[in-house]
């Protein structure tokens, strides 16, 4: 039943990025920046906690798990250092995730002939 969440509602958030998608004039940098803005002010907010403990990674792997991410690093690291937790809490937290991304969008564009689309 685990699985069942996390896809039902991992699911459920890439609908709503393709109804963005499809529905909008929003190009998808500005669809991720919404999705990573709206994970932040849902956990400060104290709302995307429950739908982590609900779905798990269904709720963690979207963009909106990022943002979530980003939150709860700086909670904690505000909680550990004061005000500077702000500036390096995010990235702490989140510092496996980055270099994974610069990692392998390097060896994609290594293999594959990386251009514009016109």
């Amino acid at each position: 039943m685990e699985f069942v969440k996390a896809f039902v509602i991992g699911g459920l958030i890439c609908v709503i990025g393709q109804i963005l998608i499809d529905n909008t004039k929003l190009t998808p940098a500005r669809i991720l920046v919404l999705f990573v803005t709206t994970g932040v002010v849902l956990t400060a907010v104290g709302v995307y906690q429950p739908l982590v403990d609900f779905a798990g990674a269904g709720a963690t792997v979207p963009l909106t798990g990022f943002g979530y991410s980003i939150a709860k690093g700086v909670e904690k690291a505000v909680n550990e250092y004061g005000l500077l937790g702000a500036l390096t809490g995010g990235i702490t937290a989140t510092a496996a995730g980055i270099t994974a991304s610069i990692f392998f969008g390097y060896i994609i564009a290594l293999v594959a002939k990386p251009g514009d689309k016109s």
